[in-house]
């Protein structure tokens, strides 16, 4: 029973790390330059969502930054500046994008960002301008990522803005384009 039980767990320890190198770290894969570092990586994520009224986002390529179970969030202030926070996956995420970024147009861009990396772990603060149809609001992108090896993954990305009176802070300020 004691050899049974050890060929089992072999064979499940074998299979799981089977399953997440071919995932992973996919030497023959040719990823794109992008990905292979922090700031670009972040950076095409925005240029991906920003475009005018009308025009179709390349949402295979915003999905092809992230992690397939990462997750997007945003936290919004309510009325009385309580925080209010809603968690996508990146498929009801991107869903949403097709509805609103395209329909309205939306433009968001870099005003400013501080990295901190280790051990094939980054998180990114990065400051943001965004403006949609009669609204402008600056705002933080919060990243987590991950280095596999080959490239960089966004395991998760949250967000606030400055839509309830809460100006944002001058290491994350910076000029606008």
């Amino acid at each position: 029973m004691l050899k049974i039980l050890n060929m089992k767990n072999l064979l499940f320890c074998f299979f799981v790390s089977v399953n997440f190198v071919g995932f992973a770290q996919d030497s023959t894969i040719n990823y794109p330059d992008y990905t292979l570092t922090i700031e670009g990586i972040v950076n095409k994520g925005l240029t991906i969502v920003s475009g005018e009224e009308g025009v179709e986002r390349d949402w295979e390529a915003f999905r092809m930054l992230f992690d397939p179970k990462a997750q997007i969030s945003v936290v919004n202030h309510d009325s009385l500046g309580n925080a209010v926070h809603q968690v996508y996956s990146l498929g009801q995420f991107v869903r949403l994008g097709m509805k609103f970024y395209e329909t309205d147009g939306f433009i968001e861009y870099e005003i400013s960002s501080i990295i901190e990396e280790y051990n094939g772990l980054a998180t990114v603060f990065q400051g943001y301008y965004a403006k949609e149809l009669d609204y402008e609001e600056k705002g933080v992108n919060s990243y987590q990522l991950f280095f596999d090896g080959s490239r960089w993954w966004i395991t998760s990305l949250i967000w606030t803005s400055d839509r309830n009176g809460i100006q944002l802070p001058k290491k994350y300020d910076g000029p606008l384009k």
